[in-house]
């Protein structure tokens, strides 16, 4: 019996406008709580975004926002995961190292923190994933602990950079380059997958009755969390080799189709 469904939302639950099917999302959503299956959307996205994205359509509906590194439902903060202040500011020299026009994401548990010296094309695609941003002259004025960084780049070497602060901190931080533009950075053995089994213990859901979809690199332990581990026909290698199945794109609405399909299967 499934009682619990983690999906990804970029290139997963969202097609490729960065949207969804609400019609068909509000029809299996309900039948998702009448059968008492909780819904959880698990995101690199910025918790405060994933609100705004469902709207009043995702009440009741669990985020692990901010690359898993923040829990949240219903407006409330019910954890966060973070990175030493120290750590963090670290890693951002390491980052300014390797390429020092890179547009870095610094997020602590009320903003996303980008500099001021952004274009306003960058600016745009931050937008897209962070609901609450901040413009700071220089991040060594953040006095806070972090949640996480995320680096974007265009020319995309993010694997080249995973490498270049991995020969520093391996071992102290989790890093992973999501996608050839996109690089997340939280704190060590912070990712989807132990976030969602933290969320399992809170909730008393096992491994059998978890559902799971996911397409990119950090989606990988995503697909180990659950009996039921589905790929989007677009997901890279990696994690199709990791689900225990593979299913429509996220154009085709591959993850509301197999929820709709599974409840049937159920009944």
């Amino acid at each position: 019996m499934i009682k619990l469904v983690v999906t990804d939302l970029d290139g997963t639950f969202l097609n490729n406008q960065g949207s969804f099917d609400i019609e068909l999302f509000n029809q299996v959503y309900k039948e998702m709580q009448k059968k008492g299956i909780t819904f959880v959307a698990c995101t690199g996205k910025q918790c405060e975004r994933v609100e705004k994205l469902f709207g009043e359509h995702g009440k009741g509906m669990w985020i692990l926002g901010d690359s898993a590194a923040k829990i949240k439902k219903d407006g409330e903060v019910i954890r966060e995961f973070t990175i030493h202040r120290e750590l963090a500011q670290k890693s951002i020299e390491l980052i300014d190292s390797f390429d020092p026009d890179m547009t870095i994401i610094a997020c602590t548990s009320d903003a996303a923190y980008i500099r001021t010296s952004i274009s306003d094309e960058l600016f745009t695609v931050v937008k897209g994933s962070y609901e609450k941003v901040v413009k700071i002259d220089s991040f060594k004025q953040m006095d806070s602990d972090f949640i996480k960084i995320t680096v974007y780049d265009p020319e995309g070497r993010s694997t080249d950079l995973r490498k270049h602060v991995e020969n520093t901190l391996l071992g102290q931080i989790y890093i992973v380059d999501s996608e050839p533009r996109w690089l997340d950075i939280t704190s060590y053995n912070t990712h989807k997958g132990e976030t969602v089994k933290k969320l399992q213990e809170m909730l008393g859901v096992t491994y059998d009755e978890t559902m799971s979809f996911g397409d990119g690199e950090n989606d990988v332990e995503l697909m180990s969390i659950a009996k039921y581990s589905f790929a989007v026909s677009n997901a890279c290698e990696n994690t199709k080799k990791a689900a225990s199945f593979i299913t429509k794109s996220n154009e085709e609405n591959g993850v509301l189709l197999t929820i709709q399909k599974m409840i049937d299967l159920q009944e």
